[in-house]
């Protein structure tokens, strides 16, 4: 197998009207806002576009999905109800992002019909979904290895296999999943893969699948003042509480403060907790619907802090993050960088705040070889409690019981709670559907009369459950 290298194209060929695209395909990405091709668009898009199979290193937050998810679209042909476009996620939230951006671009198209399938969830509304006829399926490999088995997803007429954020998937036991769903492709598929880092396992699936692939890599660098990185020396049992310490001092709106291990994770959200920060733990063991009430709970400002390990993690893209705290320094320097990459996004500046024990100062050596300059320590007692009273996040979230199976919207729950209950617009935050739940994110200041209200109350014209997470 032939890898080949291509330079990324000149930066004056980052307007997407400068790719092979139909008009109202390029209508659709002004319409959706989409100015110019990120480093790794601009990177992929010349070389996928034509068909070729594609090896790109690229983070989350980075414009992949838009990346691969163009040159899926532009493949198919909307007449034909056949899955033409295939892609592999390592996590179900990944997947449902996934799948939410490409039926955005695929708007300009007729009638594109994209479906999720993955774990977690019974499988029976999936199989209707296929039934019924699908364009494009996006999905963790157990679950589509599961569906394939049982006949009830055919890819014989694949045109385009996508593996995005390959290197999480491996990391996460799927090799022989991914390998099982790539043996029933057909052979005269285009492949395109997305990873974060470019581990052996990812060689040997290029090796074994693709065909003389091209590589583009967009390096996960962030400017000196883009990024203001702090370093703090401590002992390791001491890491806890000066997490704490931290949150006193910067008072963060919104962190992700990453462990490398579960039992870390556990130790820091208890220790938060006690000290009444409003954290979460989010790690590989948690069932899914814990994991969805967690990560709604984050998304949509009611938790200040989430504690993850990097695997529980991948695939969240949150905006406004205001800070990312690395409790363990991570021994892999790009894992590092792509933690760090999470704050700071669009015009923003981020911070990134890093816990170091003496066996961790080799892992920070290599993050200085990659970044290019030294880290900057600074004393731990330099963080003392800043003025602003408790740190307590400004919204909190109410779960209904019903959600997308019992025909709820949001704009019923929007409706309820202003035309009927009498609220402001302003006092109700995010609103997130799902099969069997829909949470809703209120003004802390009314939560417990709202939740009363829901109880007593009706949406949609029926009466609902509802509780406060």
């Amino acid at each position: 197998m032939t890898i080949s290298s291509g330079a990324s194209p000149a930066p004056s060929a980052t307007a997407f009207s400068s790719l092979p695209l139909s008009p109202e395909m390029l209508a659709n990405l002004q319409q959706l806002g989409y100015a110019q091709m990120t480093p790794i668009q601009a990177a992929s898009l010349p070389f996928s576009l034509q068909g070729r199979d594609l090896i790109a290193q690229a983070s989350t937050g980075s414009g992949k999905t838009a990346a691969f998810g163009l040159a899926m679209v532009d493949r198919l042909n909307p007449r034909w109800f056949a899955v033409q476009g295939l892609v592999l996620c390592p996590t179900r939230e990944l997947a449902d992002q996934v799948a939410t951006e490409i039926r955005r671009l695929a708007r300009a198209q007729d009638n594109i019909k994209v479906v999720t399938v993955y774990g977690g969830v019974p499988s029976r509304g999936q199989i209707a979904s296929l039934e019924n006829g699908a364009h494009i399926v996006v999905g963790t490999p157990g679950r589509v290895m599961d569906l394939m088995e049982r006949g009830k997803l055919d890819i014989a007429k694949l045109k385009t296999l996508v593996l995005d954020e390959a290197d999480r998937m491996l990391d996460m036991g799927f090799l022989a999943d991914i390998e099982t769903v790539v043996r029933q492709c057909p052979a005269e598929r285009q492949t395109l893969l997305f990873s974060a880092t470019y581990p052996d396992g990812i060689a040997g699936l290029a090796q074994r699948f693709m065909r003389a692939p091209q590589m583009v890599k967009v390096a996960a660098q962030h400017g000196a003042g883009k990024i203001a990185q702090r370093w703090y020396e401590v002992d390791a049992r001491e890491k806890v509480d000066v997490v704490a310490r931290m949150l006193a001092h910067f008072r963060p709106a919104s962190s992700i403060a990453f462990c490398n291990t579960k039992q870390q994770c556990r130790n820091v959200v208890t220790a938060l907790q006690s000290q009444g920060f409003s954290a979460l733990a989010l790690f590989g063991e948690l069932e899914q619907r814990e994991r969805d009430e967690v990560l709604v709970q984050f998304a949509n400002k009611s938790c200040s802090v989430l504690v993850a390990t990097d695997v529980a993690a991948r695939g969240i893209d949150i905006a406004d993050l205001s800070a990312v705290i690395n409790v363990d320094v991570t021994p892999d320097p790009e894992v590092h960088i792509h933690r760090i990459g999470r704050t700071g996004r669009g015009d923003a500046e981020g911070l990134a705040l890093n816990l170091v024990s003496m066996d961790e100062m080799g892992s920070v050596g290599k993050i200085e070889l990659l970044q290019g300059r030294a880290c900057e320590f600074f004393p731990v007692d330099e963080l003392t409690p800043t003025a602003g009273g408790e740190l307590q996040p400004p919204m909190c979230t109410i779960q209904i019981i019903g959600g997308r199976r019992d025909k709820i919207r949001a704009g019923d729950v929007m409706g309820a709670m202003c035309a009927d209950f009498g609220y402001a617009r302003e006092q109700i935050g995010k609103i997130s559907v799902n099969d069997f739940s829909t949470y809703v994110a209120v003004d802390r200041a009314i939560a417990a009369q709202a939740c009363a209200k829901l109880n007593a109350g009706r949406v949609k014209g029926k009466m609902v459950k509802a509780r406060l997470l």
